[in-house]
């Protein structure tokens, strides 16, 4: 069975979902499938071997500049081929995070109307590829957004089965001005209809989804949120036990993007609140920071420093797998007070695939996930009093800490997989 897998790259970015498509791509191969990693943009960024092919289709730069020069069309194609070139993209593309939202509202909404946006030719390129070199069986999207080239796919080939994730489709719409927000929202909703299934990891993402566009219930399929676990094996027999006072510091752990959305000031605040009275308590933090956010961090370390607790404060920079695993096992708690109500959550699996104890605003699909795997608390979102009250609670008792360690590492490897999440695509990819 032949599967391209269509994923947005994020480019100089660290994305939890380019990660996620690049596993589960590489799982579907190891399972026998012919499963092509095809990315959109821009050359996708992992932290393990990537799979991606070398093409792009929608190259950034390219579908960037027909937005705002449309009569670059009328340029022969062979002439702008090299606008698609991998290694300029990923070098004009390095401070996309400053992008002017406005123009990134048109460009959205051009993308979504297919062949009768200003891409209409990249959109007719890539429908051309598939239908006569590829034929796939199945095509899966990583996101909604991605999508309009859909209508033409269906026409053209209307055998092949296609599937999209939705996984923080949302968050950016959310990010469009109004006027382009309410247009993108009413054109996805137009695709609907050219999609077999759409694919889930919560209930909560399931209801909001369907209602933002009016996506029928029998359309959405919910698998777990998973991970490649096997990444973490070396914690299966070895899980840290730092529940007898061994280490002289209590660490609590951030690992995410360094941004306001993620929440990292919340937990900061908390810090500040526990640190005066409670001189082992560091904060550990890690995550992908971009130009547009360096001063967000800046004033974070501002904060710190005029509190006198910059030598409890460490900013690990963007760590690489084996690294992060390093940082994930050396922490006693982990905490991501996202201020938007995340519907996957990555970071928390990650840590409790190495026995590391989660704390999560109870929003989005963090409620789910604790309920499913047992290995974290949840607090009111937004509040750094109830946060850093649960924080202390965890670090006055170890016998807590042990017991949603084990849950979280157990119910992980068990039931989040990224095997797992393989074998419920193959159901889906069997009901075509």
């Amino acid at each position: 069975m032949k599967v391209v897998f269509l994923t947005a790259g994020a480019a100089g970015m660290y994305c939890g979902s380019c990660m996620h498509d690049n596993a589960l791509a590489r799982t579907l191969i190891a399972d026998g499938y012919d499963c092509l990693l095809q990315p959109i943009y821009t050359p996708i960024r992992t932290d393990s071997i990537s799979v991606a092919s070398e093409k792009i289709f929608f190259g950034g730069i390219h579908v960037y500049l027909l937005q705002q020069m449309p009569w670059l069309r009328f340029v022969p194609q062979s002439a702008r081929r090299f606008l698609d070139w991998p290694p300029l993209i990923r070098v004009a593309t390095r401070k996309a995070a400053s992008t002017d939202p406005a123009k990134l509202g048109d460009l959205a909404i051009s993308m979504l109307q297919g062949t009768d946006g200003r891409q209409s030719e990249e959109v007719i390129r890539l429908v051309d590829w598939l239908e006569n070199k590829i034929q796939p069986d199945v095509l899966i999207l990583s996101n909604l957004l991605i999508g309009g080239s859909l209508p033409l796919v269906h026409r053209r080939l209307p055998e092949t089965q296609v599937i999209v994730m939705l996984q923080g489709d949302d968050i950016f719409l959310d990010h469009l001005p109004t006027e382009a927000r309410a247009e993108a929202i009413a054109l996805c909703s137009k695709l609907v209809s050219s999609v077999d299934r759409f694919v889930v990891n919560s209930r909560f993402y399931a209801d909001r989804m369907g209602t933002l566009l009016n996506i029928p219930p029998e359309k959405l399929f919910q698998t777990p949120l998973s991970i490649d676990a096997a990444a973490y094996s070396a914690s299966l027999t070895s899980v840290p036990d730092r529940s007898h006072g061994k280490t002289k510091t209590f660490r609590i752990g951030y690992l995410a993007r360094i941004s306001p959305e993620k929440g990292l000031h919340r937990l900061v605040d908390a810090f500040l609140h526990l640190a005066n009275e409670h001189h082992d308590v560091t904060l550990e933090v890690a995550g992908w920071l971009g130009e547009v956010n360096r001063p967000y961090l800046k004033t974070i370390q501002t904060r710190v420093r005029e509190a006198g607790l910059e030598d409890r404060f460490t900013y690990h920079g963007s760590p690489e797998l084996a690294e992060k695993v390093a940082f994930l096992q050396s922490l006693d708690l982990l905490s991501v007070p996202t201020e938007y109500e995340d519907p996957k959550g990555l970071f928390a699996l990650e840590a409790m695939a190495s026995g590391v104890p989660v704390v999560l605003p109870d929003h989005g699909g963090f409620s789910e996930l604790i309920a499913s795997t047992g290995g974290g608390i949840l607090v009111p979102p937004n509040d750094h009093h109830a946060l850093a009250e649960a924080i202390l609670r965890l670090k006055n008792d170890p016998l807590l800490r042990k017991e949603l360690s084990k849950n979280g590492h157990r119910s992980v490897h068990e039931k989040h997989s990224i095997e797992n999440a393989s074998r419920a695509l193959a159901t889906l990819f069997a009901q075509s």
